[in-house]
């Protein structure tokens, strides 16, 4: 019941998650930059998982762990959120979501390195179908009209490496800490990074409401699930079934832009569908000496 109900709040930050590229999109279209997007989902995001976490009384941190927490914010987060919004700005949406969706690659690589953990021929199967059907759907939900640019490339694939380590940090500490702790340390620091880069533009109302849900929406909502799925379940898995978020992102596309979901996005995701339905059955030993904190406790 644990497996399913972790599948399930990861399909539910893959969900969140697929607003992203809409709420950038909008509002870079309207003179917001990369970094300003940035800045304001870490600072909408930040401020609402520090009021969660003040509210359950699960915000302090021995010294080293929030150093970690920091550095986790200042090295992988700030960094993510600013290359996929430039990725999705300089690629367009769908090429965006495919170079990040290269992310459980590296996390079975990781899995592997730093965890031991074993690759099976089912979580082989079921990671080949994750990321060929997030190619292909992505590529039917996006992209620009004058091709991607070198720059956007770069910074799609560098987005993939960056969230693969969310995966690799978050499966570790959140055997220890509440998701709340974590990110209201790491958001901040995040938000505190990006001020001294971030030229601020004036807004119209409905630019705000972009920026506020890529922060309460794809930031709080998402990663709080996120978190509650990998406490439940392993990266590699937990990184297979969020790559039903291009596929998401794709529809979501066509449903505000009218973009055609042609053919191949039907068999994309079709082929995403297959791999998170793989994850749920594929038969998986609980981790040694691992607990489920909980909320309100910390070790």
């Amino acid at each position: 019941m644990q497996r399913i109900l972790g599948c399930c709040f990861i399909m539910l930050a893959a969900s969140c998650w697929a607003f992203i590229g809409p709420f950038g999109h909008y509002a870079m279209n309207h003179g917001v930059s990369a970094v300003e997007m940035a800045f304001w989902r870490t600072a909408f995001g930040g401020g609402a998982f520090l009021l969660h976490a003040f509210s359950k009384g699960v915000l302090s941190a021995p010294q080293k762990d929030a150093l970690m927490f920091s550095l986790y914010g200042m090295l992988s987060i700030a960094s993510l959120f600013v290359v996929y919004f430039v990725a999705i700005q300089e690629a367009g949406i769908g090429l965006a979501a495919i170079l990040m969706y290269t992310a459980p690659a590296w996390v079975a690589l990781f899995s592997r390195l730093f965890f031991k953990e074993r690759l099976t021929r089912a979580k082989m199967l079921a990671l080949l179908f994750a990321v060929a059907g997030a190619a292909l759907a992505s590529a039917s939900g996006g992209g620009l009209p004058q091709g991607a640019s070198a720059l956007g490339i770069f910074c799609g694939l560098l987005s993939g490496l960056l969230y693969s380590t969310s995966y690799i940090f978050c499966g570790h500490y959140l055997r220890l800490y509440q998701p709340a702790t974590l990110y209201a340390w790491a958001l901040p620091v995040a938000c505190l990074c990006l001020l001294p880069f971030t030229n601020f533009s004036p807004n119209p109302p409905l630019v705000w409401l972009s920026l506020a849900g890529s922060g309460l929406v794809c930031t709080y909502a998402a990663y709080w699930a996120y978190c509650q799925g990998l406490r439940r379940i392993s990266p590699t898995l937990g990184s297979i079934i969020a790559t039903l978020e291009p596929v998401l992102a794709a529809l979501t596309a066509w449903l505000i832009w009218k973009q055609a979901f042609s053919l191949a996005g039907t068999a994309g995701a079709a082929l995403v569908l297959t791999a998170v339905l793989m994850t749920i059955v594929i038969k998986e030993p609980a981790p040694k000496g691992s607990s489920r904190p909980k909320e309100g406790s910390v070790r």
